[in-house]
């Protein structure tokens, strides 16, 4: 009789290990989702960040570049006035 009442106990215990291993692993499974669901949005939120910075760095670059052609164009038009003048002088010497 002690060991149909231990069977029982064990086999008791042992179904209440499974229902428990049942709720754990779909416990555990619920958290693994959530966890990459959490994964996935912060990628995407570093994605968005970075399209941003590059953004930003290509609007920056793009401002540098138009200010050196500025930049250039002057000098340019600065050195053609200066050998305009320099001929000019040249010429009242020649006279």
């Amino acid at each position: 009789m002690r060991k149909i009442i231990l069977a029982a106990a064990i086999a008791t215990s042992a179904l209440g290990l499974a229902a428990c291993s049942e709720s754990a692993e779909t416990e555990t499974g619920d958290a693994v989702d959530a966890m990459a669901d959490d994964a996935e949005a912060n990628a995407d939120n570093a994605g968005a960040e970075i399209e941003g910075a590059v953004d930003e760095t290509a609007t920056g670059i793009e401002a540098a570049a138009d200010s050196a052609a500025d930049t250039a164009e002057k000098t340019t038009d600065e050195i053609g006035a200066e050998a305009e003048k320099i001929a000019a002088e040249a010429e009242q010497a020649a006279e």
